[in-house]
């Protein structure tokens, strides 16, 4: 058990919100790239239609753009956007219990404390109140980050982290009870993209704002040799037959509620009525 006089550890640093909030500025001058950002909006349309109910009070934990500016389209009465990057950094300022809904799409993965962020959104909610979060984990831009390491090895004799750490199934999933929620459901929706070349991925990153944000990120620019080494590799491991490559995008789906006497409880150990021996056994 934790000393309680033992102060709580701050997070690390891990993301520069200054670079992300610089990069979605660009994103919207050059145009941005919406389509991954389109289609879960559209998956979180679809989920929210197997619930059963309406929405007074909501709220948008910093979607990007303006996906989910309309309240309709979370199907609440009301809703608020709640910016990860706003002056007060990732203190959301939400009054306690006051939401029925809470949604995030493709924000949190940038979330320096996740585990913060998703305890004040429990915190947030009404009894029975529902979470739901859609963010990239697992392997996501895997291709990329195996391609720059092994340029930059090659070319440069040792590697700077390009591409951000991505959290796995298991791990998010075990962050929804650890902030207190009911009936945590984790799952992940693959998504493989196929361009041209590395180029047109990496200019889709940057219309998408997702290019690294590290704070540990090299400032320098990188080298031409090593770039066009990064991309020679990418179509070496990563091409299909005619010779265009792959990029994975894996969305990690997270639900939960806020926990309620109405729910669903799971059997406490013991209270069986039949022995698993009896139950298999074999009848004469």
């Amino acid at each position: 058990m934790p000393d309680p006089m033992t102060p709580p550890q701050t997070p690390p640093l891990l993301f520069d919100a200054a670079a992300l909030r610089q990069r979605r500025q660009r994103a919207q001058r050059l145009g941005p790239a919406t389509f991954l950002l389109d289609r879960v909006t559209e998956d979180m349309t679809e989920r929210l239609s197997a619930v059963l109910r309406d929405f007074a009070h909501a709220a948008d934990i910093g979607t990007p753009c303006d996906a989910l500016a309309d309240a309709k389209a979370i199907r609440a009465g009301s809703a608020t956007r709640h910016d990860l990057l706003g002056q007060s950094g990732e203190a959301l300022n939400i009054e306690a219990g006051s939401l029925d809904l809470a949604v995030s799409l493709l924000a949190l993965q940038f979330a320096n404390d996740l585990p913060g962020v998703m305890a004040q959104v429990r915190r947030a909610l009404k009894p029975d109140g529902l979470f739901l979060a859609a963010l990239l984990g697992g392997d996501t831009l895997t291709e990329l980050r195996q391609s720059f390491a092994a340029a930059e090895a090659e070319i440069e004799g040792g590697i700077s982290p390009r591409v951000a750490p991505f959290g796995d199934l298991r791990d998010l999933g075990a962050l929804l009870q650890r902030a207190g929620f009911a009936l945590p459901v984790a799952d992940v929706d693959r998504i493989v993209v196929r361009y041209d070349n590395a180029f047109a991925l990496m200019q889709d990153l940057r219309r998408m704002a997702a290019t690294n944000v590290l704070v540990q990120r090299r400032k320098s620019f990188l080298r031409r040799s090593t770039l066009l080494r990064m991309t020679q590799i990418y179509s070496e491991r990563f091409a299909d037959a005619d010779g265009r490559i792959r990029a994975t995008f894996d969305v990690v789906w997270l639900s939960g509620w806020a926990p309620h006497e109405s729910q669903q409880k799971p059997l406490k150990p013991g209270s069986a009525q039949m022995r698993l021996e009896d139950a298999v056994k074999p009848k004469a």
